[in-house]
């Protein structure tokens, strides 16, 4: 990856961080997005690859995955909630 690149996806990661009682997280469809992934089923995966890791290292998964789900907008005004996961660094 060009120098340049790893850079702009770094700032961008940042920006989606949110902050809730001093505990920063990012919210696993926005990474999706930002990551270049499509579909979720395929984002999931990473994200399930991921919490192996955590747990290969000794770290409560729970700490840093937990599961949400969120309403997001849907046409004719209509809505629709969908799984989430809330993920710390």
């Amino acid at each position: 990856m060009e120098k340049e690149t790893i850079t702009r996806l770094n700032k961008t990661f940042e920006e989606y961080a949110y902050e809730q009682e001093g505990v920063e997280y990012w919210l696993a469809r926005d990474l999706q997005d930002l990551l270049g992934y499509a579909d979720w089923r395929n984002f999931l995966n990473a994200v399930e690859k991921a919490q192996e890791s955590c747990k290969t290292t000794g770290e409560a998964t729970s700490d840093h995955f937990v599961d949400i789900t969120k309403t997001i907008p849907m046409p004719k005004s209509a809505e629709k909630e969908v799984p989430d996961i809330m993920l710390t660094r």
